[in-house]
């Protein structure tokens, strides 16, 4: 069973075939997993987690997400991708700001703040730790480097 054709939203033209779409078309799950980079099946988990996610499926189960509904995973995909929220925090987001709010996310019109406390991945949290320790470390070498440096100047103008 075919998708019914009356809709312009899914109408063929001269654009689609060319690869491009009209801003108003509908995108399949693969042309919404490769825009954001993201695998098929963390969109169908987002839409198990995020109530607010809900693309057309036609015959098969096939999903078609309208403009409104890209904008919606484009901020979802902000919030916990781009600014290391947690799933609770990002539907804590969504239920306080609403689904417009991140919508305008996802076209980049509004901002977020980071995330704090509950609402922070601690996996990004401990990402950014290890960083930190490893870079201290680095440190420290090149403290160390430029002392011995230092010294080794100082005893070439002593046997000069």
């Amino acid at each position: 069973m075919g998708l019914p054709m009356e809709s312009p939203a899914l109408e063929s033209s001269a654009d689609e075939e060319r690869g491009e779409k009209s801003p108003g078309a509908f995108r399949t799950i693969t042309e919404v997993s490769e825009d954001l980079g993201v695998p098929q099946h963390v969109l169908r988990f987002w839409e198990s987690r995020f109530s607010q996610i809900k693309p057309t499926k036609r015959a098969g189960g096939r999903r078609y997400y309208r403009p409104e509904d890209v904008d919606l995973v484009k901020g979802v995909s902000c919030l916990l991708r781009g600014k290391g929220y947690t799933i609770r925090g990002a539907q804590r987001v969504l239920k306080e700001s609403g689904v417009r709010f991140v919508q305008a996310l996802g076209r980049g019109e509004a901002e977020v703040g980071a995330p704090t406390g509950a609402d922070r991945d601690e996996e990004s949290v401990e990402a950014a730790a290890a960083d930190r320790r490893s870079l201290e470390g680095a440190l420290a070498e090149l403290r160390a480097c430029r002392a011995l440096l230092a010294n080794l100047d100082e005893t070439d103008h002593e046997a000069a």
